[in-house]
C-alpha cells in the first residue's frame, strides 16, 4: 500500500552507557565485569543505525545508573534535537529519597519525558506482590503528576500484568502511558496466545496509552506480522511507535538486523499505507517526545 523514504525514523527505545565510569559510576555492586558490553554510546548505535538514514533516539536509563541519570541527562543537552530520555524513579522508596513526582518534574526539564515502572514479572526482587500491586502511593503520585505535566509512565511488563495497569488507566484516564516491547507477549509454538493478544489490544480502550512495537529480532521478523496487524488496528498508526531495543538485546549482525527490524514496518507490514508506516516509524515518537 505504500512506501516510506529512509531517513525518518526515531527509535523510541535504545539503551546507552558510557565507557568512562569515574565521570558516570555504576550502582554499587556493579562493575564493569558485569556488563555485557563495556560500553554502548550513541555513537555505537549510530555505527550500524546510519544505514536506515539520521536516527533520532529515545535514551532509556540503564539500572547499571540507578537513579543517576547524568549520563543520558548529559547527552540531550548536547543534542537536544537527536535526544530526549526515559528515566527512572522510585516510586516505592524511604522518605529519605526524593518524591517521585517531584523527581519526574525535575528530569524533564532536562528532556526525560517518560518514567519506566517494571510491572511483577519484570522485578529483581517482590513487593507489592498481589493483584493490585501498583496500589501504592507513589505510583499514584507518578500516575497523577503524569497527566498534571505530560509525562509518561513507560512499563515493562508480561501479559500477566496488564489487569492492574487497566485498572490505574481507568483512575487515571488522562495519564500519558506507553507499553514498551508489544507488552512482553510471550510466544508458545511460535505463536502468540490470543488470550494475551487480546487482553494487550483491549488497552487500547484507554486513549492516552501509547505502545512500543518492535525488538523484531527477538520475535522472528516474518512470524510478527500478524500480531503487529491486530495492535495497529486496536491502537492506531498514532499510538504506535518503533523501537529497537538497541543496548538492551543483542542484534546477531546489527546493521543488517537493525535495517530488518525497521523493514517489518517500511516494506512488509503491506497492511499500512506510507503515512501510516511514517506515524509509525517517526510521528508518534516525535509527537510525545519531540514536539512538545
Amino acid at each position: 500500500m505504500g512506501e516510506i523514504a529512509a531517513g525518518k525514523i526515531i527509535d523510541a527505545h535504545c539503551h546507552v552507557w558510557s565507557p568512562d565510569t569515574k565521570r558516570y559510576p555504576l550502582v554499587a555492586g556493579i562493575d564493569k565485569n558485569d556488563l555485557r558490553l563495556l560500553s554502548f554510546t550513541p555513537d555505537d548505535h549510530f555505527q550500524y543505525s546510519r544505514v536506515a538514514g539520521d536516527v533520532r533516539l529515545n535514551l532509556v536509563q540503564t539500572e547499571e545508573y540507578g537513579l543517576d541519570h547524568s549520563y543520558i541527562l548529559d547527552l540531550i543537552a548536547g543534542d537536544p534535537r537527536r535526544f530526549v530520555g526515559t528515566g527512572i524513579v522510585a516510586a516505592v522508596v524511604d522518605v529519605s529519597l526524593a518524591s517521585p513526582d517531584d523527581a519526574m518534574v525535575a528530569l524533564s526539564q532536562g528532556g526525560i519525558y517518560a518514567f519506566r515502572v517494571r510491572g511483577q514479572g519484570r522485578r529483581t526482587m517482590s513487593f507489592n506482590d498481589w493483584p493490585r500491586w501498583l496500589d501504592h502511593d507513589g505510583y499514584h503520585k507518578m500516575f497523577k503528576a503524569g497527566a498534571d505535566h505530560n509525562l509518561a509512565i513507560s512499563f515493562l511488563m508480561r501479559p500477566d500484568d496488564i489487569p492492574e495497569l487497566d485498572r490505574m488507566c481507568g483512575l487515571y484516564p488522562e495519564t500519558p502511558v506507553i507499553i514498551d516491547h508489544l507488552g512482553g507477549l510471550e510466544q508458545a509454538d511460535g505463536k502468540f496466545p490470543d488470550e494475551q493478544v487480546d487482553a494487550l489490544c483491549g488497552m487500547a480502550r484507554h486513549k492516552e496509552v501509547m505502545l512500543k512495537v518492535g525488538a523484531f529480532q527477538e520475535l522472528g521478523f516474518a512470524d510478527v506480522l500478524p500480531l503487529l496487524r491486530r495492535v495497529v488496528d486496536a491502537f492506531g498508526p498514532e499510538r504506535c511507535m518503533w523501537e529497537s531495543d538497541s543496548g538492551g538485546t543483542e542484534f546477531v549482525d546489527p546493521e543488517r538486523d537493525y535495517l530488518a527490524s525497521i523493514d517489518v514496518i517500511r516494506k512488509h507490514a503491506d497492511f499500512l499505507s506510507a503515512s501510516e508506516k511514517e506515524q509509525i516509524l517517526f510521528r508518534t515518537a516525535e509527537d510525545f517526545f519531540f514536539d512538545r
